[in-house]
């Protein structure tokens, strides 16, 4: 058997829930902290975000089998697929997807394998992967080695602010997880007012979850090493389990200055590094403490694996960044010994509507009272058609 062809499209899934929220919108909700902050006069309203959609890839054997991968920036990413990978690609034995991933990796490399070539290669992989899986009939977690755990266990994260903190928590709670994540407002640009008021949100959030709830907290990409010092120790009273992405991805040397100052903290990072490179520099050197990569983004469930190995060897965890919200991260970490944790994100859901009606992919398992199982069905357990792809493609 061998690929027919791989073909990107532009896609949107936006979940389409039909129970309105319980609560009213928070007119001041603000932003979350950012990295273009310093920028912030000069671009009001937050106008640097990019109005790419999401990218659906699908593989299509020789019988008319087609796996889907999922992925971000379908303006480039359609692009790198579409011209590059795919006449690369068909031919190919679906089954080799180790050589099928170095194959991607290396064409890349004269433009930059991280970034968003490798969110063309995540794209491409979960595809292989799903078809791979549909072929022999069998779910991608035993094609990984199988089941480690019974189920899966989630945190939320509260990674939207159309309605109050408060009442997102509150939400989380009612849904059964046992663990939430909140996001920084503030930067080093904001000084010791802004310090002041990161701590109010993350002191206000221990108090309304109690003790027994773990607490992480974000920081997306904005901090400095002097300013990460600082939250740091005001936020020890509060029992974070962890701090997040609190750098620039390529300041590795902050990093390491970072890791000297806090030795007690626990960091996690991830998302934003790129195939496995810079996750064996961290572990090597003792950067951080949990893994964060994103199974879309990070060069898909081959690349994931290899970090996970990598977490291993060196006595760290991984925790994939939004893992949760589609199956692929499912599947990936109900193999692995090394992942504890899944990341329900993506807003999780506006407080009161039910999480079975946030679903952006069809087939992806609802997570129930904090766990979730990832389908049993061949491949990812993906239940969508091509006449919903092409309603859905943009």
């Amino acid at each position: 058997m061998k690929i027919r062809s791989v073909k990107a499209v532009p896609i949107d899934l936006a979940p389409r829930p039909t129970t309105p929220p319980r609560v009213d919108k928070d007119p001041d909700r603000g932003y979350f902290v950012s990295p273009m902050d310093r920028y912030s006069q000069d671009l009001p309203g937050r106008s640097w975000t990019d109005s790419w959609t999401r990218v659906a890839c699908l593989v299509t054997a020789e019988d008319g089998t087609w796996g889907l991968g999922i992925s971000i920036a379908s303006g480039p990413v359609c692009s790198i697929i579409n011209d590059h990978f795919s006449e690369i690609l068909m031919g190919q034995n679906p089954m080799s997807t180790e050589k099928l991933w170095d194959l991607m990796r290396r064409a890349s490399s004269p433009h930059g394998t991280a970034g968003i070539a490798s969110y063309a290669i995540s794209a491409v992989d979960n595809a292989i992967w799903d078809l791979k899986g549909k072929l022999l009939g069998r779910p991608v977690y035993e094609l990984l080695g199988g089941p480690v755990k019974k189920d899966i266990f989630c945190y939320a994260s509260n990674t939207m602010l159309q309605y109050k903190t408060s009442d997102y928590l509150d939400w989380f709670l009612d849904l059964g997880f046992k663990a939430v994540k909140v996001f920084l407002r503030h930067g080093p640009e904001s000084g010791i007012a802004g310090l002041n008021k990161n701590v109010e949100i993350v002191a206000a959030a221990r108090e309304q979850i109690g003790p027994d709830i773990e607490l992480a907290v974000d920081s997306w990409m904005s901090l400095n090493v002097e300013y990460a010092v600082r939250v740091s120790e005001e936020l020890k009273p509060y029992k974070i389990k962890w701090l997040e992405d609190y750098m620039l991805p390529e300041d590795m040397d902050s990093y390491a200055k970072l890791r000297s100052r806090v030795p007690g903290q626990i960091l996690a990072t991830g998302e934003h590094w790129y195939t496995i490179h810079p996750f064996a520099d961290a572990a090597g050197r003792g950067l951080v403490d949990i893994l964060q990569p994103d199974i879309q983004w990070v060069g898909g469930v081959t690349a994931s694996v290899r970090i996970c190995h990598i977490a291993e060897a060196h006595g760290l965890t991984v925790i994939g960044h939004a893992g949760m919200n589609y199956p692929y991260g499912q599947h990936l970490a109900y193999s692995m010994p090394v992942i504890p944790w899944g990341e329900r994100s993506e807003g999780v859901s506006p407080p009161g509507v039910p999480l079975e009606e946030m679903t952006s992919l069809p087939g992806t398992p609802v997570i129930k009272d904090g766990y979730v199982r990832p389908s049993d069905a061949p491949g990812f357990g993906i239940e969508v058609t091509l006449d919903w792809l092409e309603e859905r493609s943009v």
